[in-house]
């Protein structure tokens, strides 16, 4: 029995958790299936697509059928009364022939509305998708913050037994100890700053991911995104893919489709229709009859209390409104994708400079340390001066790694390629 619990809790140990998500591959793949505003948006997506096929339903003839069964008495002065039950059963067929072109203008509408609906789906995928990138590196790099300030707290803490030493020997004075018991006190303080945003950073991550993360976030990952090459080229996928630009557009066309739907309700229409009805038990000398009715109508609203046309100047006003809109997005996006380019460039080139620092910080630091132990004329506060400015290099690395990384997924999603395809997700 006891070998069989052995066996339990190595397999307990050993079998990965898969409701935790330890790479940030693993962690972009639950938060594009398991977000819940990415799947309510999914769910708009499919009811625009309903829209569309009602609209198609506006050319298709109609059919209905209907019938009727009643009773009824006949009195004729002081004669006896005569009982009927007449019934009916009849189906009318109808097609529209014209509509102003409204209908035509509305399935174009409808047809606009699918696609606007997947590009706000887009939009929505890419938001999710940057908000995750932005969780997943933010609890690494809060971890590895962790990590560098319990380095630092554990150096100082041993930094403070030897000048305790030192001190009893008289090598260091008074003051020297309390330099260092000061940076302990610091660095510690600094840990615990650095312990609680690691608690908010996990709580925010399983909030946008959908799962917990792993006991072992992923230090390093390869990311294969596929950057624009210049700035032009980030401009010209800009202009076709970005989903702000593309809803603009297409709310403008759909604006323009509005304006001739409300001139169809000033313009004449046209509709013929069938109709075929047996009737039976007519009256008391006609017992059936068979009647076929072909019916071709047409009208035209000569005045309607001005509404047609109050409503056909509203929708131009719109039509207007959008157009300026749609200008505006477009230097939007252009100044995104600027921003986000520069951000790229900057990012890297700040990233190779700290890289530089670090190992620059890592030699003084070394050397420094090496002198002050062997007991020549380095200070407590050089000690700690040098160990401060390589703690800080550290964390300035890990937080430029991210902003390096955080600045490719931006560019990706400003010219819109920041999505499932992209990122070669499974969308199962």
């Amino acid at each position: 029995m006891k070998k069989f619990f052995k066996i339990i809790l190595i397999l307990i140990f050993i079998i990965p958790n898969v409701s935790e998500a330890g790479t940030l591959l693993e962690s972009l793949q639950s938060a594009y299936l398991n977000n819940s505003k990415l799947n309510a948006e999914r769910a708009n997506m499919r009811a625009s697509r309903e829209e569309k096929r009602e609209a198609i339903s506006e050319f298709l003839p109609s059919v209905t059928i209907s019938g009727y069964r009643k009773s009824q008495d006949n009195i004729k002065g002081n004669e006896a009364s005569t009982r009927i039950k007449p019934k009916e059963q009849s189906i009318l067929v109808e097609q529209k022939i014209f509509q102003g072109f409204g209908g035509v203008a509305n399935l174009q509408k409808k047809r606009k509305g699918q696609q606007l609906g997947e590009f706000k789906l887009k939009k929505v995928e890419q938001e999710i998708l940057l908000d995750a990138a932005k969780a997943h590196t933010e609890l690494l790099l809060n971890k590895k913050k962790v990590n560098i300030n319990l380095i630092n707290v554990d150096l100082l803490e041993r930094q403070v037994e030897t000048d305790q030493n030192r001190l009893e020997k008289g090598e260091i004075s008074l003051t020297d100890l309390a330099q260092s018991e000061s940076s302990l006190a610091g660095a510690t303080a600094a840990l615990i700053a650095a312990q609680n945003d690691l608690v908010t950073s996990k709580a925010n991550f399983e909030k946008i991911i959908g799962k917990k993360s792993a006991t072992k976030i992923q230090e390093k990952e390869k990311n294969n995104l596929i950057l624009p090459d210049s700035l032009a080229q980030a401009y010209k996928i800009a202009n076709l893919e970005n989903p702000d630009l593309q809803i603009a557009i297409l709310e403008y066309e759909q604006s323009k489709l509005d304006v001739t739907i409300a001139g169809s309700e000033l313009s004449p229409s046209a509709t013929l229709s069938y109709k075929i009805a047996e009737q039976d038990d007519i009256s008391t000398t006609t017992q059936e009859r068979t009647q076929e009715t072909v019916t071709a109508t047409a009208s035209w609203p000569l005045f309607a209390g001005g509404k047609n046309a109050f409503n056909y100047r509203k929708f131009q006003e719109i039509k207007n409104q959008k157009e300026l809109l749609l200008e505006d997005q477009k230097k939007t996006t252009e100044t995104e994708v600027t921003n986000a380019w520069s951000s790229y460039q900057s990012s890297k080139s700040v990233l190779d400079s700290i890289r530089s620092q670090v190992k620059a910080a890592e030699i003084a630091n070394e050397g420094i340390t090496l002198e002050y132990e062997s007991g020549s004329s380095r200070t407590t506060l050089e000690v700690i001066q040098s160990r401060s400015i390589l703690l800080n290099s550290r964390i300035n690395l890990a937080s430029s790694e991210r902003n390096f990384l955080i600045s490719q997924f931006n560019l990706l999603s400003t010219i819109g390629r920041l999505t499932a395809n992209q990122l070669n997700l499974n969308s199962n």
